[in-house]
Parts: C-alpha cells; structure tokens; sequence
C-alpha cells in the first residue's frame, strides 16, 4: 500500500464493544458457582426451605434464608435448629442469614449453619427493627464499623464459607455510615460481596431507593455489590440492576406471592400467571407448610401468606375475610376450591 492509500485509509478500532450484561449470566460468589444473577433475598420470618425452593424452582440462582438469631443458634434452641436451619437438597446454592452482636458467639452460630449444610452465610447489618437494634445487632452495627468488622470475621473462622453482608445505606436521612462499614468489610478482606439496601434503615420499606449511592459503591468496591430495594416488577428490578452496574438483584417483598417474577427477569416468561396458576402454587404452598410445621400451625401461619396470592386474583374481601378465620387447612382448601 502507498503512503498516500494508507492516508486514506481509516484507523481500525480495536476497542472491543462491552459486553451486554444480563441477569441470565453465570457468575461466580466467593467461588461458589451461581446460575445466574436473580436471587432470593432474606425475608425475616418468611424465608424458611420452602419458599426458598419455590424461588428456586422459579429460576433463581442463590436463594437467602430468614434472618436467624446467632444466639439461638449457639444455645441450640431447637424450633431455629430443627426450623431454620432446615435445608433442602434442592435448593442449592443457599446462603444462611445470621444477626448477632457478638463475634464469639457468631463464629460458633457459624460452625453449626455450616454443618447443617449451607452454601455461604449472609450476615445482617441491616435490620431497622427496634428489638434487634437494641441488642446491638442489624442496623446498629452500621455505627459500630470495628464490630461490624470482627462479626464478619469471626463467621468465616467459624463457618469456613464465603461470607456476605446485607445493609441499609445508614440509618437515618442523611446519613451514609453504611456505605463506609461496607468499605471497611472489603477493604479488610472479610466478605466475598456485599447486598445494599440504598434506603437508611428509619426508612423501613418506604421511599426511593437512592440507586445514585448504590452505583458509586458498586464502582468503589473490590467485591460484587447486589442490589435490594423497591424491586416489585420486573421493570423496576431490571432499571435498578442497569443504573447501579450490580452484579445482581436480590428480590424480597416484590416476590411474596410472585415467584413468576424470578422467570420473568430471567427473560423464561413473559406473561402474567393465569387465575390457574395461581390457584396451583397457592396449593403447592399449603402442602409445604403442612409439611414443614403440621397442619395445625400451617393453619395459622399461612394467613399471612393469602393476601399475597389473593391480591394477584383480585383482592376478594370476603374470602380474605374467610380465609383469616378458618380453624382448619381443609376448609382453607375449599373456600379456595382447590
């Protein structure tokens, strides 16, 4: 080629285009092998084995467990033993949530989740509720840095997994000491990834979320960042997973009594669940909770779960009504005429 063609001849740009990223795609957490990037957050006094496994069989790639006392867990108390700490063989990868104040106790807690079978443990550093604050666990610990730090710590000693933290972006308006306890957990090297939640912690479900906050952190941090948070629908949840860079969701109030929503972001479904449908995981749901507690105690703890499921059919007031009322899983079943 002459000197002059190659004048002429325009630079090629060797800059490869990025990636596009999908919450279908494979990844990696602590070295633990994800299917992909839609997850289960912890849901306090819901996330037992088997709504865990029905998110699994919805499509999610790691699933959290309910919040569970490190203390009850060192004094052996056998309902959070025998109850919370029940894994299915199904849904694998687990991840075991534990709050607590004390490292001695939760390195022990930590022992024992690993024993029973988790995959990672997931520490609490989030909780807004006065009762665990008061204790010097969830949200207190976000002003509490150097425990924070030796918490997590002392859960990897124990457990010898993989350890994450889920927190509140501070605990009151203004005030960001989640974002710098979640610089100290990575910076110390005592957490494979970090789950924000970029509200404070007075703020408890209500609000934007500040998904700015959530994106600085996501870019500062040397370990991945999920993202939680105001992720009801799909659209939402994808909008936050692209404005943040995060390496995943993590759904919690949005999928109570949604579990299409784990299919849907992972692009499997695409419609809404027909009355049908509905009707047949609602089904599933009271077998599994007959299974996990008798049918006496699933009688009461499910009416928590039937307005999930009945506002997706319309929001009836007299069945909801019915349904809060009948003594027995059987009468449940047929004002549902399943």
């Amino acid at each position: 080629m002459t000197p002059a063609a190659e004048a002429l001849t325009p630079p090629v740009d060797t800059t490869a285009a990025p990636a596009e990223r999908r919450l279908s795609d494979p990844w990696s957490l602590g070295g633990v092998p994800i299917s992909n990037r839609v997850v289960l957050a912890p849901l306090a006094g819901i996330g037992n084995w088997f709504v865990r496994l029905q998110a699994k069989r919805h499509g999610a790639g790691l699933v959290v467990s309910e919040m569970v006392s490190s203390f009850a867990v060192y004094h052996r108390n056998e309902r959070t033993c025998t109850e919370l700490l029940r894994i299915h063989p199904d849904e694998h990868p687990v991840s075991v949530q534990l709050f607590g104040h004390d490292p001695d106790v939760m390195e022990s807690a930590a022992e024992r989740v690993a024993a029973a079978g988790a995959d990672l443990i997931d520490l609490n550093m989030g909780c807004p509720v006065p009762k665990v604050c008061k204790t010097g666990a969830g949200a207190a610990l976000l002003q509490d840095p150097d425990r924070a730090v030796a918490i997590a710590l002392a859960a990897g000693r124990g457990s010898g997994l993989p350890v994450t933290v889920k927190l509140r972006s501070g605990v009151r308006p203004g005030d960001h000491s989640g974002v710098d306890v979640a610089r100290r957990l990575a910076e110390a090297g005592v957490v494979a990834g970090i789950c924000i939640h970029p509200r404070h912690a007075s703020q408890r479900h209500a609000g934007r979320p500040d998904y700015e906050l959530a994106r600085r952190l996501v870019e500062e941090l040397p370990v991945p960042v999920l993202i939680s948070g105001g992720l009801r629908t799909p659209q939402l949840a994808r909008e936050a997973f692209e404005a943040t860079g995060a390496a995943g969701v993590a759904l919690a109030r949005g999928s109570l009594g949604n579990p299409w929503l784990f299919a849907q972001l992972l692009g499997e479904r695409t419609g809404e669940p027909d009355r049908a449908e509905i009707l047949a995981e609602l089904d599933w749901v009271i077998d599994r909770a007959a299974e996990h507690l008798g049918p006496e105690r699933a009688t009461r703890y499910l009416r928590k779960f039937y307005p999930w499921y009945l506002e997706r059919l319309g929001g009836d007031r007299e069945l909801q009504d019915a349904l809060q009322r009948v003594p027995t899983l059987t009468g449940a079943r047929q004002l549902l005429g399943l």
